[in-house]
C-alpha cells in the first residue's frame, strides 16, 4: 500500500511538469490539423518525420540512421570540443583569478565586458582568423562559452569562508588539499551555474557556426539546406531536435551537479 502510494506520489510531480507542454502541444496538434498550414505541420506529423529522418536505424548503429551520423554527431562533437574547452579553461583561470584580490580588480571589468558581447557578433572575427570550417566553429564555440564559466567560478571562489582558510592554515594544508576541499566545494554551486549558461551559449554557437557559408553538415546545415528546398517538415524537425538535445544535455549536467554535490557534503 505505501509503494503504490509513493509511486503515485511520484507521478504527481512528473505529470505537473509536462502538463504544459503536453497541452501546449494537443492545442497545436488540434488547430494545424483543422486549419492544414503548410508552414505549421501537426507535432505528431514533426515528430514522425524527426524519426524516420535520424532514429530509425538498426539496434547496432543505437537507432541512428545514416543522416544522423552525418548530421547529429558532427554537431555534438563541435559543441563538446568547444565547451570542453570552455569549462576547463574557465574553471580553471577562474580559480585562479578569484583567489588573488589583485588579479580580480584587474580583470574583472575586462571580463564583465567580455561576458556582455553577443556570441554571434564574435563569429565573423573567427571567420577571418580560421577561415570557414571546424576549427572556426570549435573556436568560436570555446571562446564565446568560456566567460560565464570564468566569471562565475571566479566568484564562487572569492566566496569561499575566510574562518575555514584560516583554519586550513592553522592545519598546514597544503595549497593543493586547500583547493580540493575547501575551496572547489565552495565554489562547485557557482561553477555548475556557470556550465550550464555556457551549454546554452555552446548549442546556440554551434547552430549558428553551422549557417554560415562553407558548412557542410550539421544541424544548422540542415536547416539552411531544408529552407533552400522549401522543406518546412525538415526545418521543424531539426528544431524539435535542437530542443531535445538542450533539453537532454541540461539534464544530464543538473544530475552531475547532484551528484557531485551529494559527494561533497558526504565529505
Amino acid at each position: 500500500m505505501s509503494a503504490e502510494a509513493g509511486r503515485g506520489r511520484s507521478a504527481v510531480p512528473f505529470l505537473l511538469r509536462w502538463s504544459v507542454l503536453l497541452l501546449a502541444a494537443g492545442v497545436w496538434e488540434a488547430a494545424a490539423r483543422a486549419r492544414g498550414s503548410v508552414y505549421f505541420p501537426p507535432p505528431l506529423r514533426i515528430a514522425r518525420h524527426a524519426y524516420g529522418l535520424w532514429f530509425s536505424g538498426p539496434p547496432g548503429h543505437l537507432f541512428l540512421t545514416g543522416a544522423a551520423v552525418a548530421t547529429v554527431l558532427p554537431s555534438l562533437g563541435r559543441m563538446a570540443a568547444g565547451f570542453g574547452l570552455a569549462a576547463v579553461a574557465g574553471t580553471a583561470l577562474g580559480i585562479a583569478v578569484g583567489r588573488s584580490r589583485r588579479a580580480y580588480a584587474l580583470c574583472n571589468p575586462v571580463l564583465q565586458f567580455a561576458r556582455a558581447v553577443p556570441p554571434p557578433a564574435l563569429v565573423p572575427v573567427f571567420v577571418v582568423v580560421f577561415d570557414f570550417g571546424t576549427p572556426m566553429q570549435v573556436a568560436s564555440i570555446g571562446f564565446s562559452a568560456v566567460w560565464p564559466v570564468l566569471v562565475d567560478t571566479a566568484e564562487g571562489a572569492r566566496a569561499t569562508d575566510p574562518l575555514r582558510l584560516e583554519v586550513a592554515a592553522v592545519l598546514r594544508l597544503t595549497a593543493a588539499e586547500r583547493l580540493w576541499f575547501l575551496i572547489l566545494p565552495s565554489a562547485l554551486p557557482r561553477i555548475f551555474a556557470g556550465l550550464r549558461l555556457s551549454l546554452s551559449l555552446s548549442l546556440i554557437l554551434m547552430v549558428f557556426s553551422e549557417l554560415l557559408p562553407g558548412s557542410d553538415n550539421g544541424i544548422g546545415f540542415t536547416l539552411t539546406d531544408a529552407q533552400t528546398r522549401s522543406d518546412l517538415l525538415t526545418v521543424w524537425a531539426a528544431l524539435l531536435l535542437v530542443g531535445a538535445l538542450g533539453y537532454l544535455l541540461n539534464t544530464g549536467l543538473l544530475a552531475a551537479e547532484r551528484r557531485l554535490a551529494g559527494r561533497g557534503r558526504a565529505a
